[in-house]
């Protein structure tokens, strides 16, 4: 029996999620079909494909030969959170703008092509939603111009029930509705206070309306800017690839199959910003955890 503990980069990834980053050379249905015989196990008991995973879980596999020819302890490049035969939603990571804003400059529609070519799954891939350069986390997208449209219009008419998580400067009240237009345009921004730091607050934070960078303007428009956002007031952190900002969570409503919910592991930059800042990892992630279980 092959046994793993789950660390702080695969906490909150579905199960089939972290059975196909550890087999990355596996055929596309493997992971799932370990799941469902029971081959794979969470905690000692069999469980569903898109089970959660917390820290310190632990995912048993049954040994097998073939098992064992596919498991690396390198972990792919591209970090698909979930796949499908229209989609795959990726950890997209900060500083990676979505396509290219310069010449010979990496993308990640254009970074993913490649990986999904080297896989021998050759396809070319469309943004059903985009994340500023500086956010890291969920992004969805479409492997087929036809798939983009379907997707594109079931988020146009259903959306996208997005969360985030963003470490800003100061204390902020527990919790506060953000309404200040933008563009002329109505706006919205939810949020509550998860963890308190030096001089910093890690927000949950919800963007009921879609303006275009809505979460970092509201939040400096309240005089708590996000880390390292420099644009918007955030300050300057050379170090970091991008700035505290994160979309953790995104709930896809599809036509025929259902909500789909995926879940984005905190990057570790994100990790090691909020523990120089004097919150603990563990802290984190046992506070972003319970942020799932109250929803479930």
């Amino acid at each position: 029996m092959l046994s793993y503990e789950i660390s702080h980069h695969d906490h909150c990834r579905r199960l089939e999620s972290f059975l196909r980053t550890l087999m990355p050379t596996s055929p596309f249905g493997y992971a799932r079909k370990l799941i469902k015989s029971g081959a794979a196990k969470l905690n000692g008991t069999t469980t569903n494909h898109d089970t959660l995973l917390a820290l310190h879980d632990i995912v048993t596999l049954k040994e097998s030969a073939a098992t064992v020819g596919y498991i690396t302890s390198i972990r792919p490049e591209l970090d698909i959170l979930y796949e499908d035969g229209q989609i795959t939603i990726v950890n997209k990571p900060a500083g990676l703008p979505m396509h290219r804003t310069a010449e010979c400059e990496e993308n990640l529609v254009e970074f993913g092509q490649t990986y999904m070519t080297g896989r021998d799954t050759a396809c070319k891939l469309y943004p059903v939603n985009r994340l500023d350069r500086g956010t890291s986390g969920t992004v969805i997208l479409a492997k087929s111009s036809s798939s983009a449209g379907i997707y594109g219009r079931q988020v146009k008419d259903t959306g996208l029930d997005k969360l985030y998580l963003a470490l800003v400067w100061g204390t902020t009240e527990e919790s506060g509705t953000i309404t200040e237009p933008l563009d002329d345009k109505e706006s919205e921004t939810r949020y509550r206070v998860l963890l308190s730091g030096d001089n910093c607050s890690l927000l949950a934070v919800t963007p009921i309306s879609g303006r275009m960078h809505q979460i970092r303007r509201h939040l400096a428009a309240i005089g708590h800017p996000v880390v390292a956002d420099k644009r918007y007031g955030g300050g300057d952190m050379p170090e970091l690839a991008g700035f505290a900002l994160h979309s953790f969570r995104t709930i896809l409503v599809r036509e025929e199959a259902g909500a789909l919910t995926v879940c984005a592991p905190l990057p570790e930059e994100l990790l090691a910003l909020c523990e120089q800042r004097g919150i603990g990892r563990d802290q984190l992630q046992d506070a972003v955890y319970g942020l799932l279980q109250e929803e479930s």
